[in-house]
Parts: structure tokens; C-alpha cells; sequence
């Protein structure tokens, strides 16, 4: 499995999306609530863009006459015909158990910081780490 650095953390913030190619695959990479989950860049439909859509929510299963709102920033919305997937699964909203966009490992990798059982001969400089790299397995 390859590795492809998207990024920094602080360059997606939560509720933004980042489309990286891939090994010639277009993939985009989202921070849903601090989590980051990665989705080819295809509706299986009509083979539209698919991460380039509205990143929305949905409605839950409720009362007559009652509307609840949940999952905000959590689905894309395709941009060409409006079939909506779950960012978190890649599973289709309308129907999860047939239809889905692939999905793919991120991770979020820190700097090593310096081991306690250094030699002291060897000059060191303090290190701090400021921000993570978001990293694309696919």
C-alpha cells in the first residue's frame, strides 16, 4: 500500500476537504469533526466528481411532521444528480447495502520526539512538533 502526504492538520480544518491524485486516482481527503476519512473522487452513478459536491447532513427517521437534522458534515451531496454517501463509510445514504464509493486508510503521523537514553556526547537541540502530516494509504 502506498503512502501520499495530503498534507498539514492545520491545513484541514474540520468541515474541509483536500482532492489529491494518487498513484492516478483522484481521492479527497476530508476532516469530518476532527476525523480525517478519505473517498475516491467518483460517484459510481454517472462517474461525476464526486467529492467536489455540497458536504451536508441529513434528515432521521421521525414523526409525521417532524424533522430531524443529524450527521452534519458528514455526507456529500454528488455535484451532477444529488446521491448523497456517508464521508465516514463511503456507504449510500438511499441504499448502504449495495451502493458505496470506495474508501481508504488516513492516518495522522507525528514527529518522533528525542529518546530519553540519548548519548550526552551528542549535541541535541530541543524540538518541539506544531502540526501533524496527514498521510493518504491507498
Amino acid at each position: 500500500m502506498a503512502r501520499y502526504v495530503v498534507g498539514k492538520v492545520s491545513e484541514l480544518p474540520p468541515g474541509s476537504r483536500k482532492i489529491v491524485d494518487a498513484g492516478g486516482r483522484s481521492i479527497g481527503v476530508f476532516n469530518v469533526h476532527g476525523t480525517f476519512y478519505a473517498i475516491r473522487n467518483l460517484c459510481p452513478h454517472q462517474f461525476a466528481p464526486l467529492c467536489r459536491g455540497i458536504i451536508t447532513g441529513t434528515t432521521l427517521p421521525s414523526q409525521p411532521g417532524q424533522y430531524i437534522w443529524a450527521r452534519d458534515g458528514e455526507i456529500i451531496r454528488c455535484p451532477w444528480h444529488g446521491w448523497e454517501f456517508d464521508i465516514t463509510t463511503g456507504r449510500s445514504v438511499f441504499n448502504p447495502h449495495k451502493m458505496r464509493v470506495k474508501t481508504y486508510e488516513v492516518t495522522v503521523e507525528r514527529e518522533a520526539a528525542p529518546s530519553e537514553d540519548e548519548d550526552e556526547s551528542v549535541e541535541t537541540y530541543p524540538v518541539t512538533v506544531e502540526d501533524g502530516t496527514v498521510i493518504l494509504h491507498a
